[in-house]
């Protein structure tokens, strides 16, 4: 399908190590002009579900400042867009976990939040898991938590998790046991 949408002008608004603003002068679909801002990610999201042998799985508790409160999640972060995207989730579950998976499975591609961002995200399954330290980034103020999948598919459902990479990587797994994929 043809793109509706005229730009007139685009005009940086603001931009910093990991984000980028521009505000676009634009003719609408019905032909209304208007302005449309669009919020450019400089990294790509990054989420890993580690499971092990018996199904167990852990995630991470944060203080998450844009939403000023704390936060459980899968193990995530961001990847340099020129770095292999499996090597940054690698990086991620070791930083976050101190876990090392042997195999791993991308399960989800998804638009983070399509209508104002260009932020993609990924999501894979580590399994064949092996243990060591963390080492958090100095921004982060992590606690780990091991669980079973089910209890981790319970609280998306009941939720208490509501971080979108979280929320669609279970429901994608969940769904995947099911369909005997996993």
């Amino acid at each position: 399908m043809n793109n509706p949408w005229k730009i007139l002008s685009s005009q940086m608004i603001y931009q910093n190590p990991w984000i980028e603003l521009t505000e676009h002068q634009v003719i609408n679909p019905n032909g209304g002009h208007g302005i449309y801002g669009v919020v450019h990610f400089k990294n790509i999201a990054i989420g890993i579900i580690p499971l092990d042998e018996h199904f167990n799985t852990w995630i991470v508790g944060q203080y998450r400042f844009p939403l000023n409160e704390y936060s459980w999640e899968i193990p995530e972060g961001g990847g340099k867009l020129d770095i292999p995207i499996l090597e940054s989730a690698k990086r991620e579950l070791l930083e976050e976990c101190g876990i090392i998976a042997n195999q791993w499975d991308c399960i989800l591609k998804m638009h983070l939040s399509n209508s104002v961002s260009d932020e993609v995200g990924y999501v894979f399954v580590a399994r064949d898991l092996s243990f060591t330290h963390s080492s958090p980034e100095e921004t982060e103020q992590l606690e780990v938590q091991k669980l079973p999948f089910q209890s981790l598919y319970q609280k998306v459902m009941n939720g208490e998790i509501t971080d979108s990479l979280s929320v669609a990587g279970v429901l994608k797994l969940r769904c995947l046991f099911q369909e005997g994929g996993f």
